[in-house]
Parts: C-alpha cells; sequence; structure tokens
C-alpha cells in the first residue's frame, strides 16, 4: 500500500548521520580487520561508550571498545578486543562474543551477549564494575549461560531499573511478550531461562516476521520504549526496525507501536555487505540531550548512526493505536 507524504510524516522515523559509518573494519588490527558491527551503547560521564562486535579474517568475534562525547562521532578508539571468549561455548569455526547489549544497575553494568561455538547459539550474561569500566579495566565477571542449551536464542535485554521490586529481562517479544523475574542477577544455582520465539506472521502488517529486540529498553514518559528488528514474508532477506512502548508496570502488555518501519536499509551502501546485505540491526542507544541515538550495523560490516529528536519521536508514536497480534 502506497503510503501519502502527510501519512509518512505522522510517523516516527530516524535521521541518518551525514558521516556513516562511525566504526568500520581496521586491516592493521587483525582481530577487527573484517568486520565492525552491532555495538552496544550508554551513556557514561557525559560520554557515549560503545562495545562493538569485530570480526577477524577467520570469521572469530570478539568485542572492541570505542568512545564519543557527542553521540555523533567518534573520539577514541582501543586497539585490542575488550571482551574475549573465555568459555568452550564461545569457541568454534566463526564462533565468539556477538550482538552485546550493555545495562547499567547500580555500581555495575550488566552485559548479555550471544555465544557462538560454531553450531550452537544461546545467550550470555557477564557484569563489570562502572568503576572498572570507566577506568578501562576490564575485569569481566565469569560469564553464565542464560538460555537452555541446545536452543538457539538472541535478542535478551535487561530492564535498566527494577520493575515490581524485582530484575527484569525480556527474553522474547514474538509470539509473544516474555520477561522473567529475578531478586537478584547473579544467578547461582540458577536454571536456564526457559524461552520460545516464533516469527508470529502478523497479518497486514510490514514486521509480520518479528524476531527480537535490539537495545535494552529505554524509560520513556509513557512507558518502555522497545526497538526491535523484524522483516516481512515479501522482503524475508531484509532487517527492519521498527518500535513499541510497553506498560511501566506491566511490560508484557503492548500500548504504542509503530505502524511503518523506524529505519530500514534502502541505501546502497547498506546492501552490500561483507556478510549479510540488507541488514539494520541495533543493540545499542541513548538519549542526549533530548536526541535519541539510535547506533546500528550496517549490513553485518560497519556500525552506523540515526537519530531524531526524542520528544517528537514519542509524540509520533503515541497516536499508533495498540494493534492485536494476528496470525496465519
Amino acid at each position: 500500500m502506497k503510503k501519502t507524504k502527510k501519512a509518512e510524516d505522522a510517523q516516527p522515523t530516524l535521521e541518518k548521520f551525514i558521516n556513516n559509518p562511525l566504526i568500520k573494519p581496521k586491516s592493521k588490527n587483525s582481530w577487527e580487520s573484517t568486520a565492525t558491527f552491532n555495538t552496544a551503547a550508554i551513556y557514561l560521564e557525559d560520554k557515549v561508550h560503545l562495545l562493538y562486535r569485530a570480526i577477524n579474517e577467520k570469521g572469530n568475534s570478539v568485542l572492541g571498545y570505542a568512545a564519543s562525547k557527542n553521540g555523533k562521532n567518534i573520539d577514541e578508539r582501543l586497539d585490542f578486543p575488550v571482551y574475549l571468549p573465555r568459555k568452550p561455548y564461545e569457541f568454534g569455526k566463526y564462533g565468539g562474543c556477538e550482538d552485546p547489549r550493555l545495562t547499567k544497575l547500580g555500581d555495575k553494568i550488566y552485559m548479555t551477549y550471544t555465544a557462538f561455538d560454531g553450531s550452537n547459539i544461546g545467550v550470555t550474561l557477564t557484569s563489570i564494575y562502572v568503576k572498572d569500566f570507566l577506568e578501562k579495566k576490564w575485569k569481566w565477571k565469569d560469564p553464565i549461560f542464560l538460555s537452555k542449551p541446545g536452543e538457539a536464542h538472541k535478542n535478551w535485554v535487561i530492564f535498566p531499573e527494577k520493575i515490581n521490586g524485582m530484575y527484569a529481562i525480556l527474553h522474547s517479544i514474538s509470539p509473544k511478550i516474555k520477561i522473567n523475574y529475578f531478586d537478584n542477577l547473579e544467578f547461582k544455582n540458577y536454571t536456564p531461562i526457559e524461552s520460545f520465539h516464533s516469527f508470529g506472521f502478523r497479518k497486514n502488517c510490514w514486521d509480520n516476521m518479528v524476531r527480537g529486540a535490539g537495545p535494552p529498553p529505554i524509560k520513556t514518559e509513557i512507558g518502555w520504549l522497545i526497538i526491535y528488528h523484524a522483516m516481512s514474508k515479501q522482503n524475508s532477506n531484509k532487517y527492519k526496525l521498527g518500535a513499541m512502548i510497553l506498560d511501566y508496570n506491566d511490560p508484557t502488555k503492548i500500548i504504542h507501536r509503530s505502524s511503518c518501519p523506524i529505519l530500514e536499509p534502502d541505501l546502497k551502501y547498506k546492501n552490500k555487505g561483507f556478510i549479510k546485505p540488507g541488514i539494520v540491526y541495533s543493540c545499542g542507544a541513548t538519549v542526549i540531550n533530548n536526541r535519541l541515538f539510535i547506533y546500528y550495523g550496517n549490513s553485518d560490516t560497519t556500525v552506523c548512526l540515526a537519530s531524531t529528536n526524542f520528544n517528537q519521536f514519542l509524540d509520533k508514536l503515541k497516536t499508533s493505536k495498540p494493534i492485536k497480534l494476528k496470525y496465519v
């Protein structure tokens, strides 16, 4: 269905940064010589800190560090990885640590990421003290495999504050919002989180194949903002970004949802990536001076940025009516 200009103007959208990409591979560093993408983002002490996935020529993934004072221009980038595989489930052909998400809770930063051993893929959790993170003392806690072994899971995010007195991990948004609650995030003697994901096939929607959450939830005046990844059956090789608002106290309830993509790979350079052409994939976002910054992987090759006025974005998102999920 063709959209009118008036309809397009009423939708929440993002403006791509004119100087994209922010981060691209460096041939001089073997560990990040092939691809640099899917970065986590966290705003601390007037600076955006980015942890990005980096791939070497053998296809193995580690995490690198960069930082920006204004959110747009990279002021610092380390020449060595700050997070390396440590567990057996992170080693293997094309294996490693992928797609990090960062959430600050108290004096710690928690990081969920995808662990891959070349055949099995799942979600892992680690943490680091804020003080050590800012001082670049990379003393990460021993990782814990959160998802059920033998099942494929990605895109798990931690809420940045307690909900009804409990820590919350969102681990699926399709076909339903699934959240588990915990007294703490230490996971001593824990049981793997039971999760389930299905594309859902929402009828008559641009996102009739919903994949999963992007960055960790952002608290807003109208609820929890979730940026998510989706595709359509008509173009299933093209990842796009959407937005939804979840209820404060019961975030399994969707209050608002974008009726159009907020970002899609419409430029030529986004469709000619080294690994996955036609992909926009976000793991990190932040708000600075009422501007929403969303960092995304471009074709699984570089890190790019899109942004918008935060209040205007929310105002447009609020006009979206709740959409009942339907399946075929």
